[in-house]
């Protein structure tokens, strides 16, 4: 049996997700079918809204459950009006600070996602650019100027992991995929060695990536569980010889795997 899960916000819906997944992780035998309603910023939009909720909640097996970020009090009103087991994630948490502050909050719409310090906005968006110019060993002219290099086998997460982290926290990412060469010398790349403090390894489990390179290059020689398992080992021994922090990608979410580099490495938020 699914149970249907409504994410309703003023502005993206990211925060409402965000949250609301966080607490559905906590049931793991249980499926949920998901659907974000966002921008719902009139009353129209919102009784539209309780519509397609009640709709859910008369023709669903399961339950329905409602996570809302709705700032204004009239719009908020009308959402929790509907069936189903509603949670108004916001007013849960602004009132206690409130209190505790002795100050009443903004109740502005949009502030989580939206463009407030247009430094840190820029900053950000140069940290992806950055990034995606030095992705996959391109831009080692640039190295200078990277946070962190990431590095491993092809296919272990390097890209995706430096994407989040720039994107995410404004860090200048580079990522560089060891060939075969320089996993048969055994040792750190020459053109590596000058970073040797910004470098960062990460692997994963030889099944894992054969899984992964399979769908990418299907029955090839590149995708053999016998060569993935000598190349992530040939990579391990060089991240242990060169004494080089890593970590294991295989069972992590993307945020597990960038927060784990963030504590590791000692990097803060750009």
């Amino acid at each position: 049996m699914k149970h249907q899960v409504f994410f309703v916000s003023d502005s993206t819906g990211i925060t409402a997700a965000t949250l609301g997944n966080s607490l559905l992780t906590q049931f793991k035998n249980i499926k949920f079918e998901k659907l974000t309603l966002p921008f719902i910023d009139t009353a129209a939009k919102a009784q539209e809204a309780v519509t397609t909720i009640n709709h859910a909640c008369d023709t669903s097996e399961g339950q329905v459950f409602i996570f809302a970020t709705i700032i204004d009090k009239d719009i908020q009103a009308i959402i929790s009006q509907c069936k189903g087991v509603f949670m108004d994630i916001f007013n849960t948490f602004i009132q206690p600070i409130e209190e505790a502050l002795k100050v009443t909050s903004s109740h502005s719409i949009g502030l989580t996602h939206g463009v407030q310090n247009y430094d840190q906005y820029h900053h950000r968006i140069d940290a992806v650019n950055y990034t995606l110019s030095c992705d996959d060993g391109l831009g080692i002219q640039n190295y200078d100027e990277a946070d962190i290099i990431l590095v491993g086998v092809s296919r272990c997460g390097k890209t995706p992991t430096s994407l989040y982290l720039a994107l995410h926290f404004g860090l200048y990412v580079a990522n560089y995929p060891f060939n075969e060469e320089e996993l048969d010398k055994g040792s750190l790349p020459d053109i590596l060695k000058p970073y040797r403090k910004k470098l960062f390894g990460l692997t994963i489990e030889p099944e894992r990536l054969h899984m992964v390179r399979n769908k990418r290059r299907p029955d090839s020689r590149y995708a053999k569980l016998k060569q993935c398992s000598h190349e992530l080992q040939a990579a391990e021994e060089i991240f242990v010889r060169e004494r080089l922090p890593y970590i294991d990608t295989s069972n992590r979410s993307i945020e597990e795997i960038g927060a784990t580099i963030m504590i590791q490495a000692g990097l803060k938020q750009g």
